[in-house]
């Protein structure tokens, strides 16, 4: 049973039972499967430490979603308190065997120095590494790093570029970073279709800042852009 099959089926409860018997069987798939569930309250009722138990389950039999899960149970206090240290360890894990969100979450902690110290070579590294492997969100941070000149030196070229792939990829705040920069090319046109883009998957809090920003922008069309999209959320 597949986590599509369970995401398009209208009653997912008797799916979920069928990943629940074969997570009791010791299925480790199964297993990270029925946590997820758990975790979202999808099929089952919601049980933030029933989850965080059939994580650590899966992860200790070496699932590599499940260890990036478990280590951001960790992070977030999901099912237990909130410990930075052990979050990093299960991401360290987590990305050695190969997942891309595992090196993102790592990456996080150690350009923050929470959990590690603060490493922003390191960080650059698992950034690159996840984006080599089509992750978004990385791909963003990448390019933040050639921006900002962070443990790398800068490169304009190279920042646009990444801007660029992330936006592609589906990243809301690449493709903010990507339109601005093709406002500055003189594209508005393609601009607002990027920010328009951004504004359907953007979270509220960040889109209120994106409106606030753009109805503040010395561009007209950019004014007038955040006027239009504010209407569309209020209505």
């Amino acid at each position: 049973m597949s986590e599509a099959a369970i995401a398009d089926d209208g009653d997912a409860a008797p799916a979920i039972a069928e990943v629940r018997a074969a997570a009791q069987a010791g299925d480790v798939d199964a297993q990270a499967l029925y946590a997820q569930a758990l975790a979202e309250g999808r099929g089952v009722a919601r049980d933030a430490a029933e989850a965080l138990h059939w994580y650590a389950l899966a992860a200790n039999s070496g699932h590599a979603q499940a260890m990036n899960m478990l280590g951001r149970c960790h992070e977030l206090g999901v099912g237990t308190a909130m410990n930075a240290d052990l979050a990093a360890a299960w991401y360290r894990k987590a990305a050695a065997k190969g997942s891309d969100w595992g090196m993102y979450n790592i990456a996080q902690l150690l350009g923050a120095g929470r959990g590690v110290a603060q490493d922003r070579s390191q960080a650059l590294a698992w950034y690159r590494r996840a984006a080599e492997r089509g992750h978004a969100k990385s791909m963003n941070m990448l390019g933040r790093h050639y921006d900002e000149g962070w443990a790398v030196e800068r490169d304009a070229a190279v920042a646009a570029e990444w801007y660029r792939r992330a936006a592609h990829a589906g990243d809301f705040r690449g493709q903010v970073s990507h339109a601005s920069l093709l406002m500055q090319q003189g594209d508005a046109e393609a601009a607002v279709q990027w920010l328009r883009r951004a504004a359907e998957t953007a979270p509220p809090a960040f889109l209120e800042r994106l409106l606030d920003d753009l109805g503040h922008s010395a561009h007209a069309v950019l004014r007038g852009e955040a006027e239009r999209l504010r209407r569309r959320c209020e209505g």
